[in-house]
């Protein structure tokens, strides 16, 4: 099987499925997992704009989408193309599990698909319930963003046992934010990941600063791994095991 992979994190749950360079045989320049491999993976593009006559000459039997990275015009191209498609449509870490089966089938690993999705499932089951302080996860600086409770890096922090707001929900899931709309939600925890963009604590104190002076309740401060955020697929039970550690660490 010949597979272009065009999310990178499901190049990694690729290789993690037991696919290696022989067969993942396209992938964008962010694909960098896992690093002993991925660099035998010819680059056919990035996630917004793959070099369409690139992804022709590596002749796929399937290529990975996802359904929020990728624009609907190249899953449109795959189609007149010919090429098999894996569309993933992950906005909770709740359907990462379905989602391994779905692409492990896909690719004929089914027996270490299962494997990973009975494992996530079991982390999931031990997760802390809900609570009532306020959080969001921030992802971009200038215009200052975040990522809503509707999408998976939302989804990331309410499985912490935060309240992940939804502070637009009419919106793309991605709101820009004013020190005036985190007063009005009453958030209390912001935590700013380190990608898409890395954010620094001085950023992070400076956003609570501007909500202290508008007269607000300084919301508390905290820098998370990105990747453990919003690598969706494989990757999901580490990510979620990484910040339940976090949230201990940090006394909450």
């Amino acid at each position: 099987m010949r597979v272009v992979s065009l999310v990178p994190s499901l190049t990694l749950t690729l290789f993690d499925l037991g696919l290696d360079a022989t067969s993942i045989v396209g992938r964008t320049p962010w694909c960098i997992h896992p690093k002993d491999q991925v660099g035998n993976v010819p680059v056919v593009g990035g996630t917004k704009t793959p070099t369409r006559s690139k992804i022709i000459s590596a002749q796929p039997d399937l290529v990975v989408l996802d359904r929020d990275e990728n624009p609907k015009a190249i899953y449109e191209w795959c189609q007149e193309q010919g090429f098999a498609t894996f569309v993933c449509h992950v906005k909770h870490p709740r359907d990462v599990p379905s989602m391994l089966r779905e692409l492990s089938v896909a690719v004929r690993c089914e027996a270490r698909g299962e494997s990973m999705a009975r494992e996530l499932e079991e982390t999931l089951a031990s997760l802390p319930s809900s609570g009532h302080e306020k959080a969001l996860p921030i992802i971009w600086h200038e215009p200052l963003m975040a990522a809503n409770a509707t999408t998976y890096a939302g989804g990331m922090i309410s499985c912490m046992g935060f309240d992940v707001v939804n502070i637009d929900p009419e919106g793309n899931g991605y709101p820009e934010l004013t020190p005036a709309v985190l007063n009005q939600h009453g958030i209390r925890h912001l935590f700013f990941s380190s990608e898409p963009y890395e954010f620094n604590r001085q950023e992070g104190e400076h956003v609570a600063d501007a909500v202290e002076a508008i007269g607000g309740k300084r919301p508390l401060v905290h820098l998370i791994d990105g990747e453990a955020l919003t690598w969706m697929g494989s990757h999901t039970n580490e990510g979620l095991k990484h910040l339940l550690n976090a949230r201990t660490q940090l006394g909450l």
